[in-house]
Parts: C-alpha cells; sequence; structure tokens
C-alpha cells in the first residue's frame, strides 16, 4: 500500500490561512488549544468545555486533510459524512476525516459540551504508519491512500481508561519546556486506541479470570474517584466489586502497581492539587473536600507528592487545567 500525501490535494494558501480560534470565539475559553499545531507539528490536541445555548454548527473547526477523533464526556453531537453519521453520545467516541469541506457537524442546543479532539494531519500518520502495516481502521486506509474524500466512524464507547486519559491531560507530569513531546506521545497513544481494529484473536484467548480482574480494579477505582471525601471501607469496596478483600486488594496492587490506600491517596492529592490552582478555597477546605480532617497531615502528605505546601503550590504551577476539570 502506498500511502498519499492528502495535503498535496489542497490549496496550500487555503491550508495556511485555516485556523480554529476564530470559529470558537463564541464560546470564549470553552475552547483551549492544549497543545499542539496542525499546519507546523502535524497534531493539534484541543480541550472544549462551553454550554450552547442553541444548536451549534462546529464543522468549520474541521480541519481540511486531516484525521480528527473526539472523545466525548458529555453532551451531544454529531457528524455527517453523506448518508452516514456518527453519534456523539455522552462518554463516546468516533473519527471523522475530509479533503475539503464536505463534513456536516452539529452540536445539541442546551447541552454542556465536554470534549476533547486530538487532529492528526494526513503527513504526521504517514510518518508513523508502516505502508504494509494491518490492523488500522480500513476507513483510516481509505483516506490515506486516497480512496474517500470524508467518511465517520462508528460510535466507540469511552472506557474508564478513556476517561481517565482525558483527565491526566490537565496535568501534565513534565516540565512546561517537555510539553510538546509529551503531548505528542499523547496525540499517538489516543490515535492507537481508536484508529486500530480490537484484535479479536487475542480477545478469543484471552483468560474470562484476567477479564473479571481487570473489570473489578476499575470498579474500585470508579468507586474511589466517586467517594474521595468519604471512602468506603475495603470490606465495604470488596462487597460491591464481588470478592473478598483480600483478593482484591492483591489483584489490585498487581494490576495497578501500587494498594487501593496508595491509589486513594494519589487520587486525593491530584484533585487537591487541582482546587488549589483554581483559588476557590483555602487550603484547610481543600483538605476537608478531599477527605483530610486534619490540615497538618494533607500538607504533609500533599508536600511529599508535590515537593511544596499547599499554599504556594498555585505559584509553583502554571496553571494550564482543563476548564472546568474533567
Amino acid at each position: 500500500m502506498v500511502l498519499a500525501d492528502r495535503t498535496s490535494l489542497l490549496d496550500p494558501a487555503r491550508a495556511g490561512a485555516f485556523g480554529e480560534a476564530a470559529i470558537w470565539e463564541s464560546v470564549g475559553r470553552g475552547w483551549r488549544q492544549l497543545q499542539g499545531s496542525f499546519r507546523d507539528l502535524g497534531f493539534s490536541v484541543e480541550w472544549h468545555d462551553f454550554t450552547a445555548e442553541k444548536e451549534f454548527d462546529w464543522s468549520p473547526s474541521f480541519h481540511p486533510g486531516g484525521v480528527e477523533i473526539c472523545l466525548n464526556l458529555s453532551g451531544r453531537g454529531e457528524v455527517q459524512a453523506g448518508d452516514r453519521r456518527l453519534e456523539l453520545a455522552p462518554e463516546t467516541a468516533g473519527f471523522y476525516f475530509q479533503t475539503a469541506a464536505q463534513l456536516k457537524g452539529r452540536r445539541v442546543g442546551g447541552d454542556r459540551h465536554r470534549f476533547l479532539t486530538v487532529e492528526l494531519s494526513a503527513k504526521f500518520l504517514a510518518l508513523h504508519i508502516e505502508p504494509k502495516e494491518t490492523g488500522f481502521s480500513p476507513l483510516l486506509r481509505d483516506f490515506l491512500t486516497g480512496q474517500c474524500a470524508n467518511a465517520v466512524s462508528s460510535q466507540i464507547r469511552l472506557s474508564l481508561e478513556h476517561q481517565r486519559l482525558v483527565a491526566g491531560l490537565s496535568r501534565p507530569p513534565v516540565a512546561a519546556a517537555a510539553q510538546r513531546m509529551w503531548f505528542h506521545a499523547k496525540a499517538l497513544e489516543i490515535a492507537s486506541a481508536f484508529l486500530y481494529q480490537p484484535d479479536a484473536v487475542a480477545e478469543l484467548f484471552c483468560h474470562r479470570h484476567n477479564r473479571q480482574n481487570h473489570e473489578r480494579v476499575q470498579k474500585v477505582i470508579a468507586l474511589l474517584q466517586e467517594n474521595l471525601a468519604e471512602s468506603p471501607s475495603l470490606q465495604e469496596i470488596g462487597r460491591r466489586v464481588g470478592c473478598s478483600q483480600f483478593y482484591l486488594s492483591r489483584i489490585f496492587t498487581r494490576e495497578m502497581g501500587r494498594s487501593i490506600f496508595q491509589y486513594l491517596r494519589a487520587l486525593r492529592m491530584e484533585r487537591a492539587a487541582q482546587l488549589l490552582q483554581e483559588k476557590k478555597m483555602n487550603v484547610t477546605q481543600v483538605a476537608l473536600e478531599v477527605g483530610y480532617t486534619s490540615p497538618s497531615h494533607f500538607s504533609a502528605a500533599f508536600h511529599e507528592t508535590y515537593g511544596c505546601c499547599p499554599g504556594l503550590y498555585p505559584l509553583k504551577t502554571l496553571g494550564t487545567g482543563l476548564n472546568g476539570g474533567v
């Protein structure tokens, strides 16, 4: 298979002039480019958080000559290519592409829309996909070989892991100078998750026991996230998940590399850091919000995690979190 450079099909002047900032002016800070440049780097990672008072046409934001992956956390939308339509319900995802302004897209009025988009140019994809490679979506193959001008994928359900991936983009765990490289890797990670077909053979021989354990661990994480301030006891968690607390502790540590308590603490510190950045609560209020009744114990745990006391944390960071959290 020969990969075609789809950007050669575009008018260079038009491709160079395309920009999204003006398109999203009506939502203000409801649109933010987290990292990248579609034209210069071949990828762009963007966060959206806004409430549409009426139906919103977002198709002008779709880059010609590129594939866009949308991870939709809340709000309803759709993208249409001819008679095919991608329905984006809450906690779903999908991708779409066009060589010219042919796609139609809308966001439902009255909904709060929270979603992440990863835009990838044809040239960027060609650099990372081997010509003889198999396993990626036939739609992507059609795009890269020039056999299709525009298309939309089927709806994909977002897993808890996908949702945590989106949440993690709000706080890059690297220095500011390294964030372009970090987001580049994340763009590829998201592309590998949504542009490739499931490995049916691997799933066929996957042990049911391992799948059950993985699902149990995901349920534990969801319970912890929902109850940061008053987390249930280990015994209660085991009852809700459906296995003994001792077995649950073993499989959780084996899969996540840390105990349930250590993971809960990490979640609390992550939430505390977000609240401190928002500057709407003082340190004592933040401590109570994430389940610490002792401000001194909270401060010690926070200092151990982030290397500074809670009160100084907002000054240490640049406040690059996603609007409203994810």
